[in-house]
């Protein structure tokens, strides 16, 4: 068998025709390589300030948790019947803790959080709401109590002698309108269970400073910051909602 070698001059001359496209190829496969390792550390930046935050929406969830009953999220979340629960879960505990986030570290406040939401008032580990509408908006004591409950909370239990005794917590936290009576007073969490004044938390009135016979359909309003009413529950008053205070 004979090899033929081709002249020299003939050998340059593929080499010289094949080298361009070996180079483009080269530059080419760099080029990739570079724009992949641009691209995975601006992934990773990412993926780290995505976990970093994540993170802090489940520190400041769990905290509220432990704080208040956030159980019920917003309107817009409780209407989404058209996903399957498995699925609506974990999209509406991250969107509950958004939630929570800007309503206690709201973002006009460079996110410092506050123990209650903009509205209401805190005094002694509590925040309060003091809802004071016109006559028309007035309600019965199931109304206000459910109205309070799509707040979080529930209609004001005064647990001590303090609680009760302070203005703040009650009339004295309202803003006064012209001509409006107030001694129609405003719905507190008690009324009258099987023959006892019982709060909404279920505990027994103990006030001894307060005693009036309880009778069947009968709910308190509240007049001054020191004194109660015993009145119909189907009577329409203005109301005060009451949940705990978050801290942080």
């Amino acid at each position: 068998m004979f090899v033929l070698m081709a002249p020299t001059d003939q050998r340059f001359l593929f080499f010289s025709q094949t080298l361009p496209p070996i180079a483009v190829c080269w530059l080419i496969l760099v080029l990739i390589l570079g724009l992949r390792i641009h691209f995975t550390n601006v992934l990773s930046v990412n993926e780290a300030k995505l976990t970093a935050e994540i993170q802090q929406l489940k520190t400041l969830t769990r905290r509220l948790n432990a704080s208040e009953d956030v159980s019920t999220p917003p309107a817009a979340i409780r209407n989404r019947t058209d996903r399957s629960a498995g699925d609506q879960e974990p999209e509406t505990n991250v969107s509950r803790a958004q939630w929570s986030v800007d309503a206690y570290c709201p973002g006009s406040n460079g996110r410092r959080c506050q123990p209650c939401q903009r509205g209401w008032h805190f005094f002694q580990s509590g925040c309060y709401a003091m809802l004071y509408p016109d006559p028309p908006g007035w309600k019965t004591w199931e109304e206000a109590r459910e109205d309070c409950r799509g707040k979080n909370s529930d209609l004001v239990s005064m647990d001590n002698a303090a609680e009760k005794g302070d203005g703040k917590t009650t009339t004295g936290a309202r803003k006064k309108k012209k001509n409006m009576n107030f001694l129609q007073g405003h719905w507190i969490g008690l009324r009258v269970e099987d023959g006892r004044w019982k709060w909404v938390d279920g505990s027994d009135l103990n006030q001894t400073s307060w005693i009036v016979a309880p009778a069947d359909g009968h709910c308190a309003a509240s007049v001054t910051a020191a004194r109660w009413r015993s009145v119909s529950c189907g009577d329409r008053n203005r109301w005060s909602c009451k949940k705990k205070a978050l801290f942080v």
